[in-house]
């Protein structure tokens, strides 16, 4: 039987992530890849980690970064950029080869489009024009420096990362004349804020502290405004030390022209045009999706070096020799060490699916959400008069999700009609981006961490030491970081508990369930049952009751809504992988380089989809049945809510039918599969 030859190259990733037809993206991943094997990878393997201070050496990477084209890869052609049009797959795929060396390093790389997202989503027209040019690198002949940005959200101190309603930064009238643009003064303290070593621009969420001044905002700060800017001390992190973080502490007095987005003077109060929430949820809801792909990335990083150890990890001692099975295959000849790998594998798989699934989704929803602001301005409605415009458009797009998936038996002219509505396709797209950018975040980084660990296991003692292969316990400590960007778990489930009961996302999670069921493949049918038993037990949650008579579904009871929120995770992370599956086995065999291994490949990456589908099946079982049974269904209605589902558990669990064959015969292609003769690059 056909299986895997050597492992997956960028033929096979650029099919899977779709971005095959992508010259530019193609030599974006060229340039992250160069810089992450070369440059990263010595300051890593010469201990540049070992220490909190931004040094000479650490500044290499922002050299690095100009020259090779990153620098200005968030930017658009006009702005000094490359890439036209959005460019969420792009940086996504950016962060994950810098991070599959050093996460530290993609964080260094992505810091700077962070710093100035709230410029490039809500800034007006002028601020985009100033301030997204000045920080590409110069083009020949222009005599100016690269400028820098930095984000600073910091809630109050020293609670930082409790909660993002409440801000540190306060701003205040400082001198207003008549006819002159009113002087505001701005008092910011950050802590763990990245770039602050060399930023030359900081955008900072700041509240009123002045009766003239109206609500929160964001506001641009540049070092050179009158006032301190103080960096502040080094952060005394223990992980990714290969970005600099800082605690600055700005008392600054800049021009109301500052205010991101701009702002309206009304009855002699200034009201910004945003408040920082509404810039915070147009940035988070993209940039979340790179940090989560970090930590995938780290996954799929680990498997040469794993499969490179076990392979020699006898050589070279009186048993085994050359020749022999134990030389050959080392610690690979034990079947825990294969089938330990193969989750590693399938989990990092599965977030890969899952995240770039979720930046493709962003760079199709950008021009849709800007042409419905385009409509909504047009037409004079604001506020909560855009929240009833799309409500009334949503009848429509659970139409449309029916008609997409009805796998050619919907009406064709219906379709059509729905896909040309702007506001039928901002609430689909809205709908699936507020589900799968948290999503991606929570699972990849929460469930990847814990599986980085078992990757370091694999290789035992040496896993933890300096010199391990693949930087192994490095990328262990940074995915605990990067549990935390952007919000911890407890942010992203918070998120989800909101998003995950929109009807139109509820409507495309049965239509996948459908289409899994379709599409027989291995292990798909048991992913489609868990699908349908979650939907049974948010349906059961949202109606019922404890004994003391308190909604079961609420956001307070976190305890219930929080792990239907994990439950989510792996089963969109699993489904997401057989999609991309699907897509490697039709265009693979078209391939001049991958035709020929394709059968092979096929065939893996449908047994790792099954292992994946298996595990997210069994996660949301669990997690359903507690909290089913956990709050008394087997006494509800005569036992017909107990019978109900038993009955979905019960198939999800019949459908499990297979799964270990399949993990088998992936666990039994990683002792044949071709490496590299060494990591390119160092250790």
């Amino acid at each position: 039987m056909e299986t895997l030859r050597t492992l997956p190259g960028d033929d096979v990733r650029q099919i899977m992530w779709r971005y095959a037809d992508r010259f530019d993206i193609q030599m974006a991943v060229q340039s992250a890849r160069s810089i992450a094997r070369s440059v990263v990878a010595r300051l890593v393997a010469d201990g540049a980690r070992n220490t909190h201070e931004w040094t000479a050496r650490k500044a290499e990477l922002l050299k690095a970064f100009d020259e090779s084209g990153l620098t200005a890869i968030y930017m658009d052609p006009a702005e000094g950029g490359f890439i036209e049009g959005p460019k969420n797959l792009a940086l996504a795929l950016v962060a994950m080869e810098l991070a599959w060396v050093d996460g530290g390093a993609a964080t260094s790389a992505l810091a700077s489009c962070l710093g100035l997202a709230p410029i490039h989503e809500k800034g007006t027209a002028e601020q985009r024009a100033h301030y997204l040019p000045l920080c590409t690198p110069p083009q020949p002949g222009e005599e100016r420096t690269c400028r820098r940005a930095a984000f600073a959200l910091t809630e109050p101190l020293p609670y930082v990362g409790v909660d993002t309603g409440i801000l540190g930064g306060k701003m205040r009238v400082e001198r207003w004349d008549e006819g002159a643009e009113p002087l505001l003064k701005i008092e910011k303290r950050g802590r763990f804020i990245t770039n602050m070593d060399f930023a030359d621009i900081v955008t900072a969420a700041v509240e009123s502290d002045d009766p003239r001044i109206k609500g929160s905002c964001m506001v641009i700060l540049e070092k050179d405004d009158p006032g301190t800017f103080d960096r502040g001390a080094p952060t005394l992190k223990m992980v990714h030390q290969l970005s600099s973080t800082r605690d600055p502490v700005m008392s600054l007095t800049v021009p109301a022209s500052r205010i991101i987005g701009g702002y309206d003077v009304v009855d002699g109060v200034i009201v910004p045009r945003f408040g920082h929430g509404e810039i915070i949820a147009s940035v988070f809801h993209r940039t979340r999706i790179p940090v989560g792909l970090m930590t995938s990335a780290k996954l799929l990083s680990a498997i040469e070096p794993v499969i490179r150890y076990h392979r020699q990890r006898f050589r070279g001692g009186a048993v085994g020799e050359p020749g022999s099975r134990r030389h050959e295959l080392g610690l690979q000849m034990n079947e825990d060490a294969l089938q330990r790998l193969v989750d590693v594998w399938a989990t990092g798989e599965a977030g890969c699916s899952l995240g770039l699934a979720a930046a493709r989704l962003a760079d199709r929803f950008d021009p849709v959400e800007r042409e419905k602001d385009r409509l909504f301005a047009e037409q004079g409605i604001k506020g909560r008069k855009q929240l009833a415009a799309l409500k009334d458009s949503q009848e429509r797009a659970l139409e449309y999700v029916r008609l997409k998936h009805a796998d050619g038996q919907g009406d064709p002219a219906r379709l059509a009609e729905l896909e040309a509505d702007t506001l039928v396709r901002f609430v689909y797209m809205d709908a699936l981006a507020g589900v799968l950018n948290p999503a991606t975040k929570l699972w990849n980084t929460g469930v990847g961490a814990t599986v980085m660990r078992e990757a370091v296991s694999l290789v035992g003692g040496y896993g933890i030491t300096e010199d391990c292969p693949g930087f192994l316990c490095h990328k262990w400590m940074d995915s605990q970081l990067e549990a935390t960007y952007e919000g911890p778990e407890a942010v992203q489930r918070r998120h989800l508990s909101l998003t995950m009961t929109n009807p139109v996302f509820l409507e495309a999670l049965r239509q996948w369930s459908a289409g899994l069921r379709r599409s027989g493949a291995e292990g798909a049918t048991a992913l489609a049952g868990a699908l349908d038993m979650w939907l049974w037990t948010l349906d059961f949650l949202q109606k019922g009751a404890d004994s003391e008579g308190r909604k079961l579904y609420h956001g307070k009871r976190q305890g219930v809504s929080f792990p239907l929120a994990d439950a989510l995770g792996w089963l969109l992370a699993a489904r997401f992988l057989f999609e991309d599956v699907v897509e490697l086995a039709a265009q693979a065999p078209g391939s001049p380089v991958l035709a020929e291994a394709a059968p092979g490949l096929a065939a893996f990456y449908a047994d790792l989809a099954c292992v994946q589908a298996a595990r997210a099946a069994g996660e949301a079982a669990r997690i359903c049945a507690e909290l089913v049974y956990g709050y008394g269904c087997a006494d509800v209605a005569g036992g017909a809510c107990d019978d109900a589902f038993a009955s979905l558990r019960q198939g999800v669990d019949k459908a499990l039918s297979g799964a270990r064959l399949a993990k088998d015969r992936a666990a039994e292609a990683l002792t044949g599969v071709m490496i590299p003769e060494a990591l390119d690059y160092p250790l």
